[in-house]
């Protein structure tokens, strides 16, 4: 087989099923559609609403940050509507990844895989880090406080050495990921419940010491200033793509998937909006560049005990978001491991549990590994650029398979085709542009690691390459 060949082979949608309805290390199919609309809520809305929300006003686009919020949210719907019809017809675990390997092959497929392995990683070590900061904050109201080298992530000017926090919870949470996926998505629905109702309680709560004149001037930086918060807090709105990589524990994918993609996503972008107006009302937008501003707007209304109710209720939120976020990046190592492109020992599954118990394991010892060490606004910046990447990939490749697939099923197909990928690509494609310099240098190293490993291990293990059964 030519190098082109071997480069742009693809998997057909009926192998993908084949492979997933295969009893052989297959996954249990255990949650519908109110449990993927909660997952997504739960992946989505943490860290972006509960700590991005101040960075983003604070440094870049002031009360405006309200119309960073519709930009970055344009692009997820966009991108969400091209998710759903994916979902629905390839219903299979592995989200932009195995998307990409029906649409464009391969090389591609490995390249968006290996991304989301970086976007998983570093999101999820992002929001450990901020739930570091709430737990702290609360534990502080007790007059507790942790030895200052164990507060935050590695920096020798400020004598700290690593985040213990964060790791802690990192622990706390692989080992429950490790117990199944219906008791995992039961807790978290759960969480799911207190962090809406404690995000309800701030705006009913905040919204009688709003301030208008606080919203003046309303974009202090510029429109340029408000493109760079939209890059900023697209960061909250990455919970989707997760829920895209339950497909394969679906009952009914086809229906299920579309339903709780983008419901998930309107309920979030509406919070998310009423949360930055409120914010920005009760608080000058150049105080909020704080770790917990939620909370911290009720402490400068001296409203203390709402504060503290949203400092727990931040905790469970951020708690909900690194559960699903995980079981996100475990699903990954499972699809390219299952199709030979990572070793086998990702995509073994518990024969009692049915899930892969080893794939989670890596991934908590990663995860914990980068929130110990790493700082927040670094790590964001990565997740950022990786999630945008995998939208625009999974954008054109609704048009593609559109051609190269016509007579292909799908129970939800994305309206006005192509002009609604095209737009997901151009909003997606603004945001990458307005990110900083640094994070795409690091995140074009990122790809290339990734092309060395792919040539090195990758081409030669993959079972599409010793597959006989013809090729789409």
């Amino acid at each position: 087989m030519s190098w082109k060949k071997q480069l742009l082979r693809k998997k057909t949608v009926a192998q993908m099923l084949e492979q997933a309805d295969n009893n052989e290390g297959s996954l249990k199919k255990s949650l519908g559609a109110f449990d993927l609309t909660m997952l997504g809520i739960g992946a989505t809305m943490g860290t972006g609403i509960f700590v991005m929300t101040g960075v983003a006003a604070a440094l870049y686009a002031g009360p405006a940050l309200v119309v960073s919020f519709v930009i970055a949210g344009l692009a997820c719907v966009f991108a969400a509507l091209c998710y759903s019809e994916f979902a629905s017809t390839v219903p299979v675990s592995g989200s932009a990844y195995t998307y990409s390997y029906a649409a464009f092959g391969e090389l591609v497929a490995w390249m968006i895989g290996w991304d989301l392995i970086l976007e998983y990683a570093v999101a999820c070590a992002a929001v450990a880090s901020g739930w570091s900061g709430y737990a702290q904050g609360l534990l502080a109201g007790f007059h507790i406080y942790l030895p200052h080298a164990l507060t935050s992530a590695f920096d020798p000017s400020k004598g700290t050495i690593i985040d213990l926090p964060a790791v802690f919870i990192i622990v706390i949470i692989t080992a429950l990921l490790m117990k199944g996926t219906r008791e995992s998505a039961s807790l978290n629905t759960i969480m799911v419940l207190i962090k809406v109702a404690v995000i309800v309680l701030f705006l009913v709560v905040g919204v009688m010491y709003v301030k208008p004149e606080n919203w003046s001037p309303f974009m202090p930086f510029g429109f340029a200033g408000v493109a760079t918060g939209a890059a900023t807090v697209f960061f909250a709105f990455i919970g989707f793509d997760a829920v895209s990589s339950a497909a394969e524990e679906v009952r009914n994918p086809q229906r299920d998937m579309p339903i709780g993609i983008i419901t998930s996503l309107l309920v979030c972008t509406i919070l998310y909006i009423a949360v930055s107006l409120t914010l920005t009302g009760i608080v000058p937008y150049n105080m909020l560049h704080v770790k917990n501003p939620v909370a911290f707007a009720l402490n400068y209304v001296n409203q203390d005990w709402v504060a503290g109710f949203i400092s727990v209720g931040a905790i469970v939120g951020i708690t909900t978001v690194l559960l699903v976020m995980m079981y996100g990046q475990a699903r990954m190592y499972f699809a390219m491991s299952r199709d030979g492109l990572l070793p086998a020992l990702f995509s073994q599954v518990h024969p009692r549990t049915q899930v892969p118990q080893k794939s989670t394991l890596v991934v908590g010892i990663l995860v914990a590994t980068f929130s110990g060490v790493l700082p927040l606004s670094r790590l964001a910046q990565l997740t950022n650029i990786g999630t945008l990447f995998a939208f625009i990939l999974v954008s054109v490749g609704v048009v593609v398979l559109r051609r190269t697939h016509p007579q292909l099923h799908r129970a939800f197909r994305v309206p006005f085709v192509p002009l609604v990928p095209i737009l997901a690509v151009l909003f997606c494609g603004y945001l990458v542009y307005n990110l900083p310099v640094l994070t795409k240098v690091a995140f074009l190293s990122w790809l290339a690691v990734g092309a060395i490993v792919y040539f090195l291990y990758g081409r030669k293990h993959s079972r599409l390459a010793n597959d006989d059964s013809p090729k789409s």
